[in-house]
C-alpha cells in the first residue's frame, strides 16, 4: 500500500461522491482509479460496460488487476 498525493480539490470531489454514494473515501478514489484504468484500456466500452466488467471479475473472484484487463482487451 502506497500514499498518493492529490489536489484538495480532487480531495473535495472524493468526499463529496464518497457521501453520496455510501463509500469511504478511499473505496471511492480505488473505484475511479479502477473505471479510468479500464477506460484508458477499453475505450471502447461505456462506463455502464466497465462496471459490468469489474462485476464479473468480483464474482469470478478477481481483483482485476492491470495484467488482467490487458489480457482481457486481447
Amino acid at each position: 500500500m502506497g500514499i498518493v498525493k492529490i489536489s484538495e480539490q480532487m480531495h473535495d470531489n472524493l468526499r463529496v461522491a464518497s457521501e453520496a454514494l455510501s463509500r469511504s473515501i478511499n473505496s471511492q478514489a480505488e473505484h475511479w482509479l479502477r473505471i479510468g484504468m479500464l477506460a484508458e484500456l477499453h475505450p471502447e466500452l461505456h462506463y455502464s460496460e466497465l462496471c459490468q466488467l469489474m462485476l464479473r471479475a468480483s464474482r469470478d473472484g478477481d481483483n482485476l488487476s492491470l495484467g488482467q484487463a490487458m489480457e482481457a482487451q486481447r
